[in-house]
């Protein structure tokens, strides 16, 4: 029975998703102790047949390799960094036959022996929270690799507590990938009918962690019993804590606070307070491109600065540091703008240059320039037969846009572009008119701009940085910058953000910069 629409819960949060081994339940142990068990015997013995030896596992492989994937993921995953390759097989291979699935399917039965030894420990203050969240009427859900989560939950009586389970069985049915892809919590904010951005997630595993913030989701909170937290914020993690006992429901409130921006101030009617900040303060502008400096148009090539922007952007450079920040390709970002004296971050921030020799390319985003010629080709030949669809290659990404397609055939785009995603290896996200392909990397425009603050020396506490942008895109540099900075999102529509203005559309962006140009230019 679907848990009916969530309202935002009063703090920010309608649903809190929460993972099973670590977080609610002890029962991490037991997978560790079961893992450990499996791969001390089956090294021994292919140690034995090979004359070969094998590093032995240890507490770190199961962290590193395993924690937070799904079983077989689990073996493959570890199999890999001993260099061991054996045939997937098939979920139903008897547990001593030497295939992936055969010994995932033998740690399963040294699992199953040590639950029912052991039983499960439940992590009390674990429980007390999700109680006291259900009893404020927030949705919950349980989001678990294993397989054997309705034991667990059954064994420590913990069954009637979330609105929603997904766990191993669930995802093997619906062919669902396993962390860190965000798939399983994807579905479970689905089911709970809760945007992810109005939900919070809340994870022990570095690999849950990472799926929770490549959902998109509001919040993503750590639980960290191994002493991992400083991977935990490298992966995402927005709080990390060694206990729930250490957070209240109000403290959790977002740190980046959702709103419509229906409900938000015109930055218009806001500039002589906004320009007021910098009456002692600099600021540090960071701007979108497309539906920001210019209108959203029916082909990226028709978006051309006005000569009126230009100079604006060109005053403004002379009093601060400017920089733009696009999903375009950053040479021609810089092309359009056609500035020098600007900072320009392009393919969502992979690709960053500007004046004395600054230059940034995201380490690892390269290896991704193959795949993503393979789903070039991919999707040139599944949908480049459709009337209006523009398939737009950038260096780093790849845009799908089809504002000029027939309604009928979207749906066909989009499945289109969730396959090439999904089977070369890259990250789908969403934008006006368009679907976007880019390397699955822990990397968007509001990291970008913090390197950007870091590398022009713009972190001191007389810095305000101010990010103006439009799209679905813009909302990570919004959270990057909450608490810090100002975001103004450019819409006319009642969506949500974590800005805290709105400017209506281009016209009132050139009208806000043009503004805060002259104030600037009167300081001196």
């Amino acid at each position: 029975m679907s848990p009916g629409p969530a309202e935002p819960h009063e703090e920010g949060y309608a649903a809190f998703i929460f993972d099973l081994d670590g977080v609610v339940t002890n029962t991490a142990q037991l997978h560790a102790a079961a893992w450990k068990q499996l791969f001390d015997v089956y090294l021994a013995q292919r140690t034995n047949r090979r004359g070969k030896p094998y590093r032995a596992f240890e507490e770190e492989d199961y962290r590193r390799f395993i924690d937070g994937m799904p079983r077989y993921e689990g073996v493959r995953s570890f199999l890999q960094s001993r260099k061991i390759s054996l045939p997937y097989g098939d979920p139903a291979d008897p547990p001593d036959r030497e295939t992936i699935c055969g010994l995932g399917n033998r740690k399963n039965r040294f699992f199953q022996e040590q639950l029912a030894d052991s039983g499960v420990e439940v992590f009390e203050t674990s429980v007390a929270f999700i109680r006291e969240l259900r009893r404020q009427g927030v949705k919950t859900a349980l989001v678990s690799s294993s397989k054997n989560a309705s034991a667990v939950l059954d064994a420590a009586g913990l069954k009637g507590i979330f609105d929603v389970r997904i766990d191993g069985l669930e995802a093997e049915r619906l062919s669902l990938a396993g962390k860190p892809r965000p798939d399983t919590f994807l579905e479970a904010a689905r089911r709970l009918e809760t945007p992810p951005q109005h939900s919070a997630v809340i994870e022990d595993a570095i690999a849950g962690v990472a799926a929770g913030r490549a959902g998109g989701f509001g919040l993503v909170i750590g639980i960290d019993r191994t002493g991992v937290a400083a991977a935990m914020k490298a992966n995402g993690a927005d709080i990390v804590v060694e206990d729930l006992a250490e957070l209240e429901l109000r403290p959790i409130s977002p740190i980046q606070s959702h709103q419509t921006a229906d409900l938000l101030p015109d930055a218009l009617s806001c500039t002589a307070g906004i320009c007021a900040l910098f009456s002692k303060k600099r600021p540090a502008v960071f701007l979108d491109y497309d539906g920001t400096l210019t209108p959203i148009v029916a082909r990226p090539e028709l978006a051309v600065l006005s000569a009126e922007m230009r100079g604006i952007l060109a005053d403004l450079a002379s009093h601060c540091h400017v920089a733009i920040v696009s999903g375009r390709d950053r040479a021609v970002v810089a092309r359009l703008v056609g500035l020098d004296g600007l900072v320009y971050a392009g393919s969502h921030g992979f690709d960053i240059a500007g004046p004395d020799g600054l230059h940034e390319e995201h380490e690892g985003a390269s290896t991704f320039l193959s795949a993503l010629d393979r789903a070039e080709a991919l999707l040139q030949a599944e949908i480049g037969d459709i009337e209006g669809v523009l398939l737009e290659r950038k260096k780093f990404a790849i845009a799908v846009h089809y504002r000029l397609v027939a309604r009928r055939q979207i749906t066909r785009i989009k499945r289109a572009a969730e396959t090439a995603a999904e089977r070369h290896g890259l990250r789908q996200t969403t934008g006006k008119k368009v679907f976007e392909l880019r390397p699955d990397m822990d990397w968007d425009k509001g990291k970008a701009v913090l390197w950007l603050l870091s590398a022009l020396d713009l972190e001191a506490e007389d810095v305000v940085p101010l990010y103006i942008g439009d799209d679905d895109t813009d909302e990570d540099a919004f959270a990057a910058l909450s608490g810090r900075g100002i975001g103004i999102l450019v819409t006319n529509a009642a969506r949500h953000t974590l800005a805290q203005y709105k400017l209506s559309d281009t016209q009132a962006v050139e009208q806000f910069l043009g503004s805060l140009s002259r104030k600037l230019a009167r300081r001196g």
